[in-house]
């Protein structure tokens, strides 16, 4: 039996769209792999709607298929059936052009691995999604230089990612998944390569983050970093297994 904290998982179609307030809707996803004679469901028929400035943890074993779903809804990937709303716009069935305009301008990914570049200080870095989108030089230098010092990083602009500890890097990767100012952020085990009092810090940055209004998908393993999150959707065998509110608002 559910408690009053638990939300049933989803198992009723969305076929009727994205709601008001809705970022992220999936309407029976699947994702299929043929490998040789066989095929193998990754995913199987997920239902999901995640609202405006919602911060939730997506959770699930190796082979859960959680990876899958994080490659499906950060548009890294297409389904092979159902559909997927981000933002009000129906990215199921987009090309890898129309997903990666639709990815620089509607996401901004925080990886375990920063995915710096290690020759370039942390402000050409931060630039790199407005160079890709054709903003203007001098707005994308004072947009970089808003973020950085929005996450922190006002003095350490002009370092290189080998000039800077860990947390800062992650910070950079933060400040660029910020700079285009995304529907989302999407953060993949971002304290995974770092210590736990680093991670904290980091942690209670993607909280000030969702303060301001951001909304926030994080995708981990570990329980106490999926706390930080309000809402956790763990997935199993390709499916929503429970959808509940976290610890720390309960």
């Amino acid at each position: 039996m559910l408690t009053e904290t638990q939300v049933e998982p989803t198992l009723t179609p969305n076929a009727d769209g994205p709601h008001d307030g809705e970022v992220i809707v999936t309407d029976d996803l699947w994702k299929t792999y043929v490998m040789g004679e066989q095929e193998v469901h990754a995913l199987r028929g997920v239902n999901l709607r995640i609202r405006h400035n919602e911060y939730v943890a997506i959770m699930g074993p190796s082979g859960s298929g959680k990876s899958t779903f994080m490659n499906l809804i950060g548009c890294l990937d297409s389904p092979t059936q159902g559909r997927y709303w981000l933002n009000g716009h129906d990215v199921s069935q987009l090309d890898d052009d129309e997903l990666a305009r639709i990815r620089n301008k509607e996401i901004g990914f925080v990886f375990q691995t920063f995915n710096l570049l290690a020759r370039a200080t942390a402000l050409h870095n931060v630039e790199l999604p407005l160079i890709y989108n054709g903003t203007p030089a001098a707005e994308r230098i004072e947009r970089a230089k808003q973020v950085l010092e929005s996450v922190g990083l006002g003095t350490r602009m002009e370092h290189k990612p080998n000039e800077m500890s860990g947390g800062q890097r992650q910070r950079v990767a933060i400040a660029r998944a910020l700079v285009n100012s995304p529907s989302i952020i999407l953060a993949d085990e971002p304290t995974g390569n770092l210590d736990s009092k680093t991670g904290d810090e980091i942690m209670a940055l993607l909280d000030e983050l969702h303060a301001r209004g951001n909304t926030i998908v994080l995708v981990t393993h570990e329980p106490d970093i999926a706390d930080f999150a309000h809402r956790i959707v763990t997935i199993r065998d390709g499916q929503i297994a429970s959808d509940n509110e976290s610890s720390r608002v309960r």
